[in-house]
C-alpha cells in the first residue's frame, strides 16, 4: 500500500523576491544622493549650510566664468566681484584674462567714472542703483530730507486727487519716527533706518516681490494712523507743510512698530554685510519677513559672496520646506524604491517561512507513515 500526501500549490520559489529586493536596493542606492539633497532642501533651517551643500554641486569653473562674463557685459561690476570672491573662497579656478578684466573694471579711474554724479542722484531722487547713489539716498533719509521729500510728494498727489502710494507714505512716516529714535539712541537704530530706505527704494523701483509688498503694506496699515494723516493732508499739506510733516511723524503708532522695525533692521544688516545690490536682490526674492531674516543670516556668514549665491541659487536657499517638483519626484521615487525593497523582502521571508513549514510537515508525516508501517508489519496477523 502506497501512502501519498497531496499539498496545495506552494508559494513559489524564494529566489524571485530576493532578486527583486536586490534590484530595488541597487536602484535606491543610485537615487539616494538626489533624495538626500531633496530632503535637505525640505528640512534644513540654516541658509549658509544649505548654500554650501548646493554650491558643491552647482558651482564649477565654467559656471563661475559664465556668470562673471555676463555680469561684466551688463556693467554689473558688483555682481562680478561677488562671483570672484565666491570662486576664490571655494577654490574654483577662473581664467586669468577674466580676472584681469574684473581688476581693470575695479581700477581707480573706471570706478571714479562710474560713480560720478551717483551720490547726487541718490540724494535728490531717492532711487539708487549702486552703493554710491544709495549713500546719497541714505544720507537724505538719515537727515530727514528723504522722508520729508516722500511725505510732501505723496501728500501733494493726494491733494490733487492723484493716486497715492500708501506704502511709500507709510514707510516715510515710520522713517521720520525711526530717525528720531536713531538720534536718541546715538545710532543704535541705524540698521533699521538704512533698511527702511532700501525698502522704499525697492518699492519705487519695482524690485520687491508681490507677496513681500503685501506683507509690508499690511504692517504699514497697522502702524500708521491713516485717518489722522488724511485729515491733515487735506487741510495742511500744501499751505503748511511743516505741520503735515509733524503730523506724519506723530501718526506712527510706536507700540506697533516693532515688527516693521525688525524687518527693516534685517534689510539694513544685509546691506551692511553684503552691499546695497544684494539687499535689493534679497527683497526681490523674498516672499515675507521670514525670508528677509534668512538672507540676513546668510549675509552675516557669507558677506560679499551673498549676492552671487542669491543669483546662482535663487529661492532654493531661502525658504524652509522649499521643494521643487524635481526634488519631490526624487523623494517620491526613493520612497517607492524603499517600499518595493521592503515588500520584496517581506515576500521572500514569507515564502521561505512557508517552505520551511511545509518541509517540517512533510518530515513529520513521513515519520508518522514509517511508524504506521512498522506497526502494521509487527502486528500479529489475524486468523
Amino acid at each position: 500500500m502506497h501512502w501519498r500526501v497531496k499539498y496545495p500549490a506552494g508559494p513559489g520559489k524564494v529566489g524571485l523576491p530576493i532578486v527583486t529586493a536586490a534590484l530595488f536596493a541597487i536602484t535606491a542606492v543610485l537615487f539616494a544622493p538626489r533624495a538626500y539633497e531633496a530632503g535637505l532642501l525640505l528640512s534644513e533651517d540654516n541658509p549658509a549650510v544649505l548654500a554650501d551643500h548646493l554650491l558643491k554641486r552647482d558651482f564649477t569653473s565654467s559656471v563661475a566664468e559664465h556668470e562673471i562674463a555676463t555680469a561684466l557685459a551688463g556693467n554689473d561690476i558688483d555682481l562680478a566681484n561677488s562671483f570672484v570672491e565666491l570662486a576664490r573662497d571655494r577654490g574654483v579656478a577662473i581664467a586669468p584674462n577674466l580676472a584681469e578684466r574684473v581688476a581693470a573694471a575695479n581700477s581707480t579711474t573706471a570706478t571714479a567714472a562710474r560713480h560720478a554724479g551717483h551720490f547726487a542722484r541718490g540724494l535728490f531722487t531717492g532711487e539708487p542703483d549702486d552703493l554710491v547713489s544709495f549713500a546719497g539716498t541714505a544720507t537724505g533719509d538719515l537727515f530727514v530730507f528723504g522722508d520729508v521729500r516722500d511725505v510732501a510728494r505723496e501728500s501733494y498727489r493726494l491733494a490733487r486727487g492723484e493716486a497715492v502710494d500708501e506704502m511709500i507714505l507709510g514707510l516715510a512716516c515710520v522713517g521720520l519716527a525711526v530717525t528720531a529714535g536713531t538720534y536718541a539712541s546715538l545710532g543704535l537704530g541705524a540698521p533699521a533706518r538704512v533698511g527702511l530706505s532700501l525698502v522704499k527704494v525697492a518699492r519705487k523701483s519695482g524690485r520687491m516681490s508681490t507677496r513681500l509688498a503685501g506683507s509690508i503694506g499690511r504692517s504699514v496699515r497697522d502702524v500708521v494712523d491713516a485717518g489722522a494723516l488724511r485729515r491733515v493732508w487735506t487741510t495742511s499739506s500744501l499751505t503748511r507743510p511743516a505741520i503735515a510733516v509733524r503730523a506724519a511723524r506723530d501718526a506712527v503708532k510706536l507700540e506697533k512698530v516693532s515688527a516693521l522695525a525688525t524687518l527693516a533692521g534685517d534689510v539694513g544688516r544685509i546691506e551692511a554685510r553684503a552691499g546695497t545690490r544684494a539687499a535689493l536682490d534679497g527683497l526681490r526674492l523674498s516672499e515675507g519677513p521670514r525670508d528677509v531674516a534668512r538672507i540676513a543670516k546668510l549675509a552675516k556668514k557669507e558677506g560679499g559672496k551673498t549676492r552671487a549665491i542669491l543669483k546662482l541659487l535663487g529661492r532654493a536657499v531661502l525658504a524652509v520646506g522649499f521643494l521643487t517638483f524635481e526634488g519631490a519626484s526624487w523623494l517620491l521615487t526613493a520612497a517607492l524604491m524603499a517600499l518595493g525593497f521592503c515588500g520584496a523582502l517581506k515576500g521572500a521571508a514569507e515564502r521561505a517561512t512557508l517552505r520551511y513549514i511545509r518541509y517540517r510537515k512533510r518530515r513529520h508525516e513521513r515519520r508518522q507513515l514509517r511508524i504506521a508501517r512498522d506497526r502494521l508489519a509487527t502486528a500479529p496477523s489475524s486468523v
